[in-house]
């Protein structure tokens, strides 16, 4: 036998003896030999201090008794493993987990089901996050708990036995693969309240599983951060909701049928709340400047009218419009006819235009409430002479100035270049910067939940969620898209305006899944 056979005789057996090896290693741990290869890099480390980039969804298979109390799915973990996504937030009721309406008698079965979801995240490499969307004593959804979380001894012990029962049973998984995310977006509660109840039910986490990841959301449905949280050593969670005419256009569960149709970027629209002589020194009137240059059109959408109001639309100090809103009962002008006991008078929903000619060559038209009590006007539209209208919403802010705009269709700046307009860094003042100040005490920030309702245009859509991927990225911040299959996702949305590409029985939204994997 010369060398080189030899040396081809001696690899061939080093090469049978470490696919022996292997083999051996495999039926040791069979669990790590299923795990897909996308895992590798595992779990990231996090910590009240600083929490990761995670990125990845809601799952709602218990976010509401009813409906929603399912088992998880292997599929989503697999599929987000799959696309490298590491993060999943449980939103859960907590009425899923307990036996015949009991809050103090726990279901097993329930309790296996969230164990596998646990499990399923570790064999896929992603972060499982457990949520009391519906904690004992609180909740934002309907109907309501028959007991305060906020001030009831008994129901802040329940709750805390809730979460000592998870720690307890998760306790000795490492905080980079398990954590707790107290309750879904506490609202109508103050620092104050709401500190005393966390403390209570972190000790008791704590007192069975001293290092479990503890997030809280902020507060006013997670839009208001919480400095008392480094104290605690608790890390805290926001919201991509904003403005909520975007993010829930025509969801029925916020009265979004009568937000305006979205656009993005979009100026801020003007005040259009009319107080008429009963409201005292407040009643300001709109102010309009020009110059028109041609005959223009001017198209007021009415809404809500107290009372009476009587409407005067003036061009340079010429009246041009006047008309007196009187509300009452049964059938009129109005699409809705509203008693208020309260003030023992009417405020009917007119809901209807109402078109003024504005002559030519006019500077200044002037809208006021010359008698009554006040109105909305929810809407305009300019439409010069042989050209298309202009469309402007106004919005209804009490307690805030009306103030002036200027209407110039042929600006560079666009055809209200007065008015401010919202995009990335409005998003970013809005959404980024009081929670910056907070994470700089030493305080880790994510985005718990975001996205876009399916009824919002998709092109919209794409648009602001770019803008707040850049922003959460730029901050260093990551964030659970709601949902992952559901009409918030990138599956099976139910979006009329995309064009599905079939993905493993799925309707796969191609263009935001693209766009969530560049952040």
């Amino acid at each position: 036998m010369n060398r080189c056979q030899r040396l081809l005789c001696a690899l061939s057996v080093l090469l049978v003896l470490v696919s022996k090896a292997a083999l051996s290693a495999g039926a040791e741990r069979p669990a790590a030999a299923a795990r897909p290869a996308t895992t590798a890099a595992r779990f990231l480390p996090a910590s009240p201090e600083k929490l990761p980039r995670w990125r990845g969804f809601n799952l709602l298979e218990k976010f509401m008794l009813g409906s929603e109390r399912k088992p998880f799915v292997e599929d989503d973990f697999r599929m987000m493993s799959h696309w490298g996504f590491n993060f999943v937030r449980l939103p859960m009721d907590y009425r899923c987990w307990i036996k015949d309406g009991d809050w103090e008698q726990f279901d097993e079965q329930t309790l296996r089901e969230i164990d596998q979801a646990v499990a399923w995240g570790e064999k896929y490499g992603i972060h499982v996050c457990i949520n009391f969307h519906r904690a004992p004593g609180y909740t934002v959804a309907k109907p309501p708990e028959k007991t305060s979380l906020w001030t009831d001894a008994k129901t802040q012990e329940v709750c805390a036995k809730h979460w000592a029962t998870f720690a307890r049973r998760y306790k000795g998984i490492p905080s980079e693969r398990v954590s707790f995310n107290l309750m879904n977006e506490p609202a109508g509660v103050s620092a104050e309240q709401y500190i005393p109840v966390v403390r209570k039910l972190a000790a008791a986490i704590r007192a069975e599983d001293p290092n479990r990841l503890i997030i809280s959301d902020g507060l006013q449905w997670g839009t208001v951060p919480l400095p008392e949280l480094k104290e605690l050593k608790i890390a805290l969670a926001t919201r991509g909701y904003r403005p909520i005419e975007i993010s829930h256009y025509k969801a029925s569960w916020v009265n979004g049928d009568h937000f305006p149709e979205p656009q993005w970027p979009k100026l801020v629209a003007p005040n259009g709340l009319l107080l008429g002589p009963q409201k005292g020194p407040d009643s300001r009137p709109l102010v309009i400047e020009g110059p028109f240059a041609a005959e223009t059109q001017l198209r007021l959408r009415v809404g809500v009218v107290s009372a009476k109001a009587t409407l005067v639309v003036d061009a340079d100090g010429k009246e041009v419009f006047n008309k007196a809103f009187v509300c009452g009962p049964g059938e009129g002008e109005w699409k809705q006819s509203v008693y208020k006991p309260e003030w023992k008078i009417y405020q009917n929903l007119y809901d209807r235009d109402y078109t003024i000619a504005v002559p030519a060559g006019t500077q200044r038209v002037t809208l006021r409430v010359t008698d009554g009590d006040w109105m909305e006007i929810r809407a305009m539209g300019f439409t010069p002479r042989g050209a298309a209208e202009i469309p402007l919403t106004l919005a209804t802010r009490w307690g805030q100035r009306v103030e002036p705009f200027r209407f110039a269709p042929g600006d560079r700046h666009g055809p209200f270049p007065t008015l401010p307009t919202q995009g990335r860094q409005w998003l970013y003042e809005q959404m980024i910067a009081p929670f910056k100040a907070v994470e700089a005490t030493g305080v880790g920030v994510m985005v718990g939940e975001w996205g876009a309702y399916n009824k919002t245009p998709h092109e919209v859509v794409l648009r602001w969620a770019e803008d707040c991927l850049q922003n959460w990225q730029e901050a260093g911040w990551g964030w659970a898209m709601w949902n992952f299959r559901g009409s918030f996702g990138i599956l099976d949305s139910g979006r009329s305006d995309v064009e599905y590409e079939d993905f493993e029985g799925h309707k796969l939204d191609r263009k935001l899944l693209d766009l969530l994997l560049k952040y």
